[in-house]
């Protein structure tokens, strides 16, 4: 099964107030392995990005200035995205500012049928702890050294190591094993070893021995299992 896992940055919280996307990151599994294909693009919003936006993300108006604006690079994304289901972290967010985008340059929005949100999975999974990106890079153990800033295909690759882990971690990875049936396990039986036949030892006391313990069990007084 094929699902693309991604991440957007922008220019703010609300598209319905001018907000803008600004960059999408994308990462392709197939049944939830990463392939290595990815697609990344940044775009031009045609509007100043806001301080508090651009100590987020990093992205500042010099730097997209010279960017696509997103009509511009819709049909390459779209053929990526194609059919599949679609993995993000409060995806609410991201297909939000998706089908805001997709509508501005005339295409139809993505259904809503297609979302998984990482951020619900994770709550059903781990009721009353931190549900960020970061907090369950921690505790899945994934690194994040290299997050400086919020990135949206960085972001996208972290998240999709976190879908796995949360969709079953290396458990995915025996069912895969297990449905190849050209990887073969050789059996090595090996010859039963040789053992020299003993007879078996006595165990029950000797008359002697018995003797020896009545006489000694004589010697209480008043002993508990008489009375």
């Amino acid at each position: 099964m094929r699902e693309i896992v991604f991440d957007t940055e922008t220019t703010g919280l609300d598209p319905r107030t001018g907000d803008r996307m600004v960059e999408i990151g994308c990462v392709e599994l197939v049944n939830r392995v990463p392939t290595g294909r990815t697609f990344h693009a940044y775009f031009n919003p045609d509007r100043p990005m806001p301080l508090e936006a651009e100590q987020v993300h990093g992205l500042g108006d010099a730097f997209l200035a010279d960017k696509p604006r997103f009509h511009e690079g819709v049909l390459d994304l779209l053929e990526f995205l194609a059919e599949s289901p679609l993995v993000a972290h409060n995806a609410q967010f991201d297909f939000g500012f998706l089908n805001f985008e997709l509508g501005a340059c005339g295409h139809p929005e993505l259904s809503l049928e297609r979302m998984i949100d990482t951020l619900t999975l994770a709550r059903r999974r781990h009721p009353g702890a931190k549900h960020s990106l970061d907090a369950l890079c921690t505790r899945y153990g994934i690194d994040r050294s290299h997050r400086v800033k919020h990135g949206a295909l960085l972001d996208a690759e972290l998240l999709a190591q976190v879908y796995v882990e949360l969709t079953g971690g290396l458990q995915i990875g025996l069912q895969l094993a297990a449905e190849r049936p050209e990887q073969t396990v050789e059996i090595v039986r090996l010859a039963p070893l040789h053992r020299e036949f003993r007879a078996p030892r006595p165990h029950a006391a000797s008359a002697e021995e018995l003797a020896r313990h009545k006489a000694f069990l004589e010697t209480f007084d008043s002993p508990l299992w008489t009375s």
